[in-house]
Formats: C-alpha cells, structure tokens, sequence
C-alpha cells in the first residue's frame, strides 16, 4: 500500500477503504508518511468529501489512538454532553448540576478556552480553590458521590485528532464536515458515556456561520455515533448574539450560579433546561416532558442549587461561592460602558467579535501560552432587537491595568449595528433544529 496511490484515489473522488483510512493516520502518527502527503490527502477529502462509512472509518482510527476511557465505574446512566463552542456559553456549569438533581450522572472531560470562544476548565478555575487536575479515582469517587465532576482533559485521547488538527490549520483545510465530525467524534467515542447530546452552534460567533452547513454537521455527527451504537441528540442552536448576558470567566460562572437560584438570563435558562431535558430522556430516566418539569422544579426547589454547592466542594473549590459570588468570584471593579452612537434597533451581533473584546481585555488567550484574567469580561444589557436611543449603555466592559480597552470598544463598536427596522425573528430563534439518532 502506498500514500501516494490512497490520495490519487480521494483525489478523483473515490472512496478511501478502512483498510487506506488507518493506514494514512497510523502512519502519520507514527511518523512513517511525511506530512507533505498527509496534507494533499486531506485537501482531496476537502474538495471531494467523505462517504459516511468513511467518516465513520477516519473517527474510530483517531479515537483508536489513544486511551479509551472506561466509565463503568461510575454507577448510573452517564450521558455526556458537547457544545461546538461559543461566545458566553457556560451552559456545563448550569446543566451539569441541574441533570445530576434529577438523577443522571455527568462525567466530563473539558478544555481550556483558545481565541475567542471561552473553556469550562478556565471557568471553573476561576472559583478559589476548584481543582481540575484529580486522580482517576476522585473522579470516579465524585461522580458516585456527588453526581457531578468536571476533569481536565488528558493528553492522550485521540492523539492523532491532535496532530491532524494541527496539520489541517495550517493548510486550510479545517472546515470541511467531515474532518470536523471526525476530530469532534473521536474524541465524544474515546467516552464510554451511554449516550451524548451536542450543542451545534451556528451564526456569527459559532464555527458554523451558515445554518445548512451546521445541520450538516449535527447529521454528520449523529449518523457517527449511530454507526457506533451510541445514543445521540443533536440540537443546532443560535450563536447570532451571546449566550446569556455575562461573557468572561468569573461573569460566566456567576451567570450559571443566578440561572440555578432562578435568576437567570432568557434565553440561557432556556437553552440550559432544552439540553437538560434532552440528556434526560435519553437515558430513559423520563420522557422530554417530565424530564423538563422536573428540571424547572429543582430550580425552583434548590436541588440544582445544592449540587452545585456539593461538586465545588468536592473538587476543593469554596463553596461559598454559590451564596455570596459577586464577593467570592475575582470580578473586576473597574468598569468602561460602551454606548450606543445613534438611535434604533440593534439589528445585528457580530459575535466573535464580542468574544475577541473579550479576549484582549484578558479574559481568553491568542495563543496556549497565555495567561488569563479571571476578573475580566463583558456584561451585555441590550442585545439583538431591542430599541436603543443615542446614549444607552449596551455593555459594560469589565477591565484590568493590563486590558487593551481601546481594541476592545472598537471590536463592539464594528460588532453592533444600528438600524430603523429591528430584525427578522428567524434571527433570534434559539433552537433551530433538533436531530435524533442512535435510539
């Protein structure tokens, strides 16, 4: 078998067997293919797509080079959950304790934030004392225990994903479906989880700008896991406008706080109790409806609220923090208001700029190295819609000696647009479609 015959076949739009697919990562991986012949493969598979039997072939090789992670010692049905990133969403921090008062076990492995979508880890650091580096057997104990434990992620779970990834950024070929599907999988599969449900964002601050293309992924994505016989729920959700209010780290995890004690943004609370309600009835534990009603009750009840205060006190974060946040969190005392210039409707969000303000105030890192601010961020006050005159306060950015405020204000200045008509409602619909598989 020979590379150069593999790429001359996805070149003219053939189909690479399991037998060619494993033998081009596992060579790469293990250094015996240059990464010249890797590169003019994955271009073909960007100009001419994968079948899914071979998106399913390209996931397991990846997930396959690495540790597979057994969760048979955490009692219970354990369903994992995944958002493809955005801007303000801190929806882990909420879900996570809210499913675990009704019964699920919530076993996560999570990242750190790069560029400008923010990471659970760094969130969560963000509370004094929270740990995220704990042994295989805290982990399990917390779990068993508590409900509800959040992990940092090893370094060897899909290893090849890794070094592909790495590959594909610098020869422009990572938005492709496949190849997005295959590096997301590999990783949800190395799990044993007993099913997942995804969060596919899509708009101005998701990966997925168009809305086609991130149903195309959540499809892409469920037909994977069902080839795996793997229980799936895909929701494709607007990442139009930030999620919630609070973007930033210590903000975030204030904002999932007040959304357990009730107190929450809309469309955040919302979202946090359409995901849970899915994680629920799909580990059969209630159907859709029940498992909603359930969750709006331990709102209400306090039950969210307790495990919250149960699972930061066990990963050795003080627990206070879950009554008095606003003096518990490190969150800046110094505040800059961005105003609006003119009066009308805020008719668009660019997001991902929203998320760079953010960034270069200190609250994300251009580059792994970096270091971030916890205290820092940006509060939104009027989002997409809403009617402003000349001079409201549309966000306040919430700022350190070391924050580039001028980059930031002008970010949100070329984000936000002002115009006579408010927006289409299409724009600010939350969920945009749901897509079930693996059942």
């Amino acid at each position: 078998m020979r590379p150069v015959d593999i790429i001359y076949k996805k070149r003219n739009g053939e189909i690479n067997t399991k037998e060619e697919i494993e033998f081009m990562i596992n060579g790469y991986v293990n250094g015996q293919i240059p990464d010249y012949q890797v590169s003019a493969w994955l271009m073909a598979i960007y100009f001419n797509g994968m079948t899914k039997e071979e998106r399913y072939h390209l996931t397991m090789v990846m997930r396959d080079s690495g540790d597979i992670i057994d969760l048979s010692g955490i009692k219970g049905i354990k369903i994992d959950k995944h958002s493809t990133g955005g801007v303000g969403d801190k929806t882990t921090l909420a879900v996570g304790p809210l499913v675990a008062s009704a019964g699920l076990k919530v076993s996560k492995l999570s990242g750190r934030g790069l560029g400008h979508t923010g990471g659970t880890i760094d969130k969560l650091e963000a509370i004094p004392g929270f740990q995220t580096a704990i042994s295989k057997d805290e982990f399990f104990k917390i779990a068993n225990e508590v409900g509800m434990v959040v992990a940092g992620q090893t370094g060897n779970i899909a290893p090849a994903d890794k070094k592909i990834y790495a590959l594909r950024d610098v020869t422009a070929t990572v938005d492709e479906i496949s190849l997005i599907s295959a590096s997301i999988m590999s990783k949800k599969l190395a799990v044993g989880s007993d099913g997942i449900v995804l969060d596919v964002k899509t708009g101005s601050g998701a990966f997925m700008k168009n809305i086609n293309d991130a149903i195309e992924l959540a499809k892409s994505m469920v037909e994977i896991a069902e080839l795996n016989n793997r229980k799936i729920v895909a929701l494709v959700t607007n990442m139009d406008q930030p999620l919630g209010d609070n973007v930033g780290n210590s903000l975030e995890v204030l904002e999932a706080i007040e959304t357990l004690k009730g107190k929450g943004p809309e469309d955040f609370t919302e979202l946090c109790i359409e995901l849970g309600a899915n994680m629920l009835d799909l580990s059969g534990l209630y159907t859709y409806e029940n498992a909603k009603k359930i969750l709006k009750e331990n709102i209400e009840n306090g039950k969210a609220l307790e495990v919250m205060r149960n699972w930061i006190k066990s990963q050795g974060g003080n627990e206070k923090v879950v009554d008095n946040p606003e003096e518990i969190l490190p969150i800046s005392k110094e505040i800059v208001e961005f105003r609006a210039e003119e009066d009308g409707f805020i008719s668009h969000i660019d997001t991902e700029k929203v998320g760079i303000a953010s960034m270069v105030l200190g609250a994300g890192r251009k580059k792994k190295e970096d270091e971030i601010d916890y205290s820092v961020g940006i509060k939104i006050l009027k989002k997409l819609g809403v009617k402003v005159s000349k001079g409201d306060i549309i966000a306040k950015l919430y700022v350190s000696d070391k924050s580039n405020v001028k980059e930031a204000l002008d970010l949100l200045k070329a984000a936000y647009k002002i115009t006579s008509n408010p927006p289409k409602e299409e724009k600010m619909k939350l969920i945009y479609e749901k897509i079930v598989g693996g059942k």
